[in-house]
């Protein structure tokens, strides 16, 4: 591993090369914070899929892609003498630091829960007029609702057991339901949203994070169909041309080999 001194020179060599591409190089150039914001997403998402891989290899190349993505958002901000790096790092250790009283100030906690908190409440007092205020607006609804619950949570706005929120589960299941029977579409959106939204309320109080458990059954579900498509295709038929007893039977052989 690298000595403290080994990481700083590394992050300088960095900063340099990024002021070497940004004032030669007619790509770097160019680029803006709005032209770099859709590259930023996916190599979050590249990042987000590595992890789930548990490829390291690949989660040290995504981590360096997002810090390329930082040093260049910083550039360009000081080249509008708004911001610099230093005062990003500078920002954020601030911002740490005055929210972990219990490391740095005299605020005793128990446990993660109380943390979690105390930072809510001192946001709060630094301006913001509502716990929901960090919620980005553009996350995917799944992970936004996860956020929410998470959020409110923070201050106290919760279910005390799982059993509470596995019978609140069942309640909107059933009103749900009730609207199917009616046919009423619009309804039926609606009941629908807030079994999702209870279902990831339910997630949470399990420890289980529901984007991560939904993409593993992404990838467990595709990585199956593609098996049943390879057996069919050894056999020269389409899937279309197989029953589904046939391809059932295949189904459960690729559960087999997860």
């Amino acid at each position: 591993m690298n000595t403290r001194e080994e990481k700083l020179e590394a992050f300088d060599r960095l900063l340099t090369i990024m002021d070497e591409l940004r004032e030669q190089c007619p790509w770097d150039k160019k680029q803006t914070m709005e032209s770099l914001r859709h590259l930023t997403i996916e190599e979050t998402y590249e990042l987000g899929d590595a992890i789930l891989d548990n490829n390291l290899d690949e989660v040290k190349g995504e981590l360096g892609d997002l810090l390329l993505h930082i040093i260049f958002y910083a550039k360009i901000g000081s080249e509008s003498n708004r911001f610099d790096i230093g005062d990003v790092a500078n920002g954020i250790c601030e911002k740490l630091v005055n929210r972990h009283p219990h490391i740095y100030g005299d605020i005793s906690v128990q446990n993660d829960e109380e943390v979690k908190q105390n930072w809510e409440k001192i946001k709060l007092k630094e301006g913001k007029n509502s716990v929901l205020q960090g919620v980005p607006r553009s996350l995917p609804a799944l992970v936004k609702a996860n956020r929410i619950q998470d959020k409110v949570a923070g201050v106290g706005f919760d279910w005390e057991e799982p059993h509470q929120v596995f019978e609140k589960l069942q309640e909107e299941l059933g009103e749900l339901q009730e609207e199917v029977n009616l046919g009423n579409k619009d309804e039926i959106e609606s009941e629908f949203g807030d079994v999702l939204f209870s279902l990831i309320n339910y997630a949470r109080f399990l420890g289980v994070n529901p984007e991560n458990a939904l993409e593993r059954t992404n990838k467990k579900f595709s990585k199956r169909f593609q098996f049943l498509e390879g057996e069919a295709a050894k056999k020269g038929k389409s899937l279309k041309d197989m029953s589904l007893k046939e391809m059932e039977t295949y189904w459960e052989k690729a559960k087999k080999m997860d």
